[in-house]
């Protein structure tokens, strides 16, 4: 208690020194100890916390990251959310136009909602020409007035329209500064892409979309879509204009066949008129003349006989040049007789079916004396199985003696002079060929090798003497027997007539005679 005082007892206190110093250390090794253990703990709740500091702010790091990621995946999302709506909008634009070739209604399709889907909420169409410069097709939401200016001072700025050219595409994204400005300047619209319409021939206008300045800045993306947008217009009024060009082309050429059919329809009437009163006047004449030469015929023979006296033979001799020129006469009339004939239809031919060979190998003994004195070769070459062809005997005749008769006449002494046939079943006709080794003839003359009295001009007409009718004549009797007849020629290598006979002339349309024909 205080105040109270403890008497000492003398006695030794070393032990207990001794005692209390082994208790001290005893008791610092165990503080020591506790100490110790305690510190290693708290070293390992440090390293711990540190642990989980760090594992927190790498948390951290790793949810700010995502939060990153799934906003730009949200963005790309929209983005591509976008595209997809701008490539359908597209896709179901371009099926539109591409079923119309009216330029008028391919600039009504680009409606507010095509530029609403793309994104914009501005669009201008011009279509470009040099003569006119720009022209507006449609407009949705921008100034008149703007437009205007736009399209008279970019119709003038031939750096710009160049740039068009090359299809370079404006837009707030790549354009420089002072572009950029000029643009925005003119048409009010910070946000904007403007693309050429390019066509085969050259610049066909601009597109130009848009928004103001609260609106998105424009993509990457935005200038593909309206550059696919750009080429489907281009391409559509390309289409457009081609087939407006086609069409007045067309009702223009179709005015001029009308016109020119108009023409030759009174072209035609005429000739068939002239060509009436030709065969009108010239049987006429051959008519007139027939009687005068029987007369002079007539009193020649009997002057010749010495009916009336005797004469001198000087006079038999003149007497029978006059015989020999009136039956030249009367041939000649008698030409232009059966031809005028068989033009206006008045000569009936009169056909029955035939076996040709009979015809040719008569033709051949006719015409040997004149063969024999040239010394020209002829061959007949037919078809083993040849039909029976439908011809007036007498006429046919006519035909192939007036055309080897002209091949006697220009083959050189030594040649061949060939007939030969072929048959055309499907066509149901026979093609028959007069070819010769003879002089030839002019590609000029071979146009008018058939006209009546033409004669081409070489050394043989101007020494033989001749009418110039026997081809005009075979070519009539030919188409009157509903075939026809043509000619090839190389010169200094021969000629060749064609000809086609129908094996029947049943069901032929009379329509067919007369006409002209080349193979």
């Amino acid at each position: 208690m205080p105040g109270i005082s403890y008497p000492m007892h003398p006695f030794d206190i070393t032990p207990l020194l001794l005692g209390l110093n082994v208790t001290l250390i005893i008791i610092s090794s165990v503080l020591a100890y506790f100490f110790i253990g305690k510190s290693e703990d708290l070293k390992d709740l440090q390293s711990s916390f540190k642990k989980i500091i760090n594992s927190f702010n790498e948390l951290d790091e790793q949810a700010k990251l995502i939060v990153k990621t799934d906003l730009e995946l949200n963005k790309a999302q929209e983005e591509l959310d976008r595209r997809l709506i701008g490539l359908s909008t597209l896709q179901t634009l371009s099926r539109t136009i591409s079923r119309t070739l009216d330029e008028q209604e391919i600039f009504r399709k680009i409606d507010k909602t095509i530029a609403t889907e793309l994104g914009f909420t501005h669009l201008l169409v011009l279509s470009y020409d040099e003569t006119n410069g720009f022209t507006i097709r449609t407009n949705l939401g921008i100034d008149p007035v703007k437009i205007e200016q736009a399209r008279t001072e970019l119709g003038l700025d031939l750096q710009f329209l160049s740039a068009l050219k090359d299809g370079m595409i404006f837009s707030s994204l790549n354009s420089s500064q002072k572009t950029k400005s000029r643009i925005i300047q003119l048409l009010e619209n910070e946000h904007f892409i403007l693309s050429p319409l390019l066509t085969q021939r050259g610049v066909g206008g601009l597109l130009f979309v848009g928004n103001r300045y609260s609106a998105p800045a424009v993509t990457a993306g935005d200038e593909e879509l309206i550059s696919i947008l750009a080429s489907q217009l281009a391409q559509a009024l390309e289409n457009s204009q081609l087939f407006e060009q086609a069409y007045h082309a067309s009702q223009t050429l179709e005015s001029k066949v009308a016109e020119r059919t108009k023409e030759l329809s009174m072209a035609l009437k005429d000739v068939e008129d002239i060509s009436k009163k030709k065969s009108e006047f010239i049987s006429a004449v051959s008519h007139e003349l027939r009687t005068p030469l029987t007369s002079i015929k007539g009193y020649a023979s009997i002057l010749m006989t010495g009916k009336v006296g005797d004469i001198p033979d000087a006079v038999k001799e003149r007497l029978g040049k006059i015989n020999t020129h009136s039956d030249n006469l009367v041939k000649l009339i008698n030409d232009l007789l059966d031809i005028s004939r068989i033009e206006s239809g008045r000569v009936e031919m009169k056909t029955t079916p035939h076996n040709i060979r009979p015809m040719l190998d008569t033709i051949a003994d006719l015409l040997t004396p004149q063969l024999n004195n040239k010394e020209i070769s002829l061959k007949i070459n037919l078809p083993v199985e040849m039909p029976a062809i439908e011809y007036d005997t007498t006429q046919m005749d006519r035909v192939f003696i007036n055309l080897v008769s002209n091949a006697i006449k220009f083959t050189p002494a030594g040649g061949l002079i060939t007939i030969n046939a072929q048959l055309n079943m499907m066509r149901e006709e026979a093609i028959f060929e007069v070819a010769d080794t003879g002089i030839g003839i002019n590609k000029e003359d071979l146009q008018r090798i058939f006209d009546e009295f033409y004669r081409v001009d070489n050394e043989i007409n101007l020494k033989v003497k001749g009418t110039g009718l026997g081809l005009a004549l075979a070519k009539n009797i030919v188409e009157a027997h509903y075939g026809h007849i043509w000619v090839t020629s190389t010169v200094g290598q021969g000629t060749i007539f064609h000809f086609t006979l129908p094996f029947q002339h049943k069901n032929k349309d009379p329509k067919q005679k007369n006409t002209r024909w080349h193979p």
